[in-house]
């Protein structure tokens, strides 16, 4: 194992944690925004009910979700792709 190999799997750690951030940001950040508008509310109207909290925000999650699937599938389909391509030009690099 010499230091291609290291900077390869470097390089497949790194882009695998890119891709997790951008796959996850858009549902955090639909969280975060309706969470905070719900604790606004709360605040304003005195109801300090934890139910009023948890559900529409995941009701957004879930509702963000289904319209952001597709480009989630896409994105996850070319990093697959690119991954095994990486994976074969390795092995044919030492097979």
């Amino acid at each position: 194992m010499g230091p291609d190999d290291i900077t390869k799997a470097v390089d497949l750690g790194r882009q695998m944690l890119l891709v997790t951030i951008k796959l996850s940001f858009p549902l955090l950040m639909v969280g975060l925004i309706v969470g905070l508008g719900i604790s606004i509310l709360q605040a304003a109207t005195q109801v300090q009910e934890q139910t009023l909290a948890v559900i529409p925000k995941m009701f957004a999650v879930v509702l963000t979700l289904f319209v952001i699937l597709p480009w989630l599938l896409i994105v996850l389909v070319d990093y697959t792709n690119d991954v095994l391509a990486q994976t074969i030009l390795w092995m044919q690099q030492y097979g």
